[in-house]
């Protein structure tokens, strides 16, 4: 191995770059680079049969999505959502306006704690906004029948449950809406990109006008919409990497395989329950680097780094320490104890198509090796 080479956390799967020159030349045939031209209606209609839903909503990012998505369900108030999260899921309430309310996490799924939920409503309380992290379904029964019985409304931070199912089908289908992030760093990506899945004609009608500045024709504008929109570019690469989806979820789930292999015997290395279920897209590999392991999480963050190997301390710190989250009364560690926990924990280890086993075999050596 060419030990010169920097391996990262993620990278993006690159098809043959002379399988897009048919989608580009197409694209500059048609002289239609945005605006719902032909390749973006297609990859609407493939990824609809791909992951199993009725309505989706392409976006120029995931971002983009999340806020639109709060504006189409009129959310106000205060939104009940994890501090384990990139910040995004947050700064998206406060763009709307929203007062965001941390809730505590599940030490094994590390989603929200179903149980820690119901505390957290108050009379300003309008929905739930909850991660699926690195991919593990949320106990979605259980946040649905909390949200039925108090009137909320529920929008799945979904950005790393690209071809996610549950045992009913796709994780995609649970909640009000469900936005997915297509950034190049995603399972499947578009470049940059992201959607909405809803579950109505009505709905989806709604989201399409939002993320058009809130154009219903060419003279009439309805609402203070925005610039969501997708560009052809995007959804032509796009539909080029849904051909290659399959085979870049095969390739994730074995790196995932053999890291377990060589990280089970390990002491004080926790291997995230992420990492062991058959439910899994293997978006990330998180591992928990606990009190047990000789030497601290952040001491073998900089050890990888050393030997150019960038792991990510995924998420650290936590939203909800942030300068301007910080004050906020949900945001106190007694609050939050398991995520304050885990997130002083957590190392996401290097995992993509491509990821030969010889680096695998070195990263899981220096990790074997700083245990004694």
């Amino acid at each position: 191995m060419n030990s010169k080479k920097p391996i990262y956390v993620t990278q993006p799967y690159l098809p043959d770059l002379k399988e897009f020159y048919p989608y580009l030349e197409a694209i500059w045939e048609s002289k239609n680079l945005t605006n719902g031209g032909v390749f973006h209606q297609q990859l609407e209609k493939e990824l609809c049969r791909y992951l199993g839903v009725e309505y989706i909503s392409l976006f120029s990012n995931g971002t983009i999505a999340l806020v639109v998505a709060l504006q189409a369900l009129g959310i106000r108030g205060e939104v009940i959502t994890s501090p384990f999260s990139f910040v995004a899921t947050t700064n998206s309430l406060v763009w709307n306006n929203i007062s965001p309310v941390f809730s505590d996490i599940d030490p094994v799924s590390m989603n929200l704690d179903p149980e820690k939920i119901e505390s957290a409503i108050t009379k300003n309380t309008q929905a739930i906004l909850p991660v699926h992290c690195y991919g593990t379904p949320c106990d979605v029964e259980a946040i649905q029948e909390i949200a039925d019985r108090h009137n909320l409304k529920v929008i799945y931070d979904a950005a790393h449950a690209f071809g996610v199912q549950c045992h009913c089908g796709s994780i995609l289908k649970h909640g009000d809406l469900s936005v997915l992030s297509f950034h190049a760093t995603k399972i499947f990506n578009t470049f940059e990109g992201g959607a909405i899945i809803s579950h109505t004609p009505e709905m989806k009608r709604r989201i399409d006008q939002l993320k058009n500045f809130g154009f219903v024709d060419e003279v009439t504008v309805v609402e203070s919409g925005i610039n969501g929109k997708m560009s052809e570019i995007n959804a032509a690469f796009g539909l080029l990497q849904l051909k290659h989806a399959k085979e870049v979820l095969s390739e994730r789930k074995q790196v995932a395989e053999l890291y377990n292999r060589g990280l089970k015997a390990i002491e004080g290395i926790v291997i995230a329950q992420n990492n062991l279920s058959d439910e899994s897209n293997h978006s990330y590999y998180p591992i928990l680097v606990t009190k047990n392991y000789r030497i601290s999480r952040d001491q073998l963050y900089e050890k990888l780094k050393s030997e150019d190997i960038f792991s990510r301390r995924y998420f650290y710190p936590l939203i909800s320490e942030f300068p301007m989250y910080q004050n906020l009364p949900s945001s106190t560690p007694s609050n939050l104890p398991i995520a304050t926990e885990i997130a002083n924990e957590v190392l996401c280890l290097p995992i993509y198509p491509g990821l030969g086993e010889d680096s695998i075999s070195k990263i899981i050596s220096i990790i074997k090796a700083s245990a004694s």
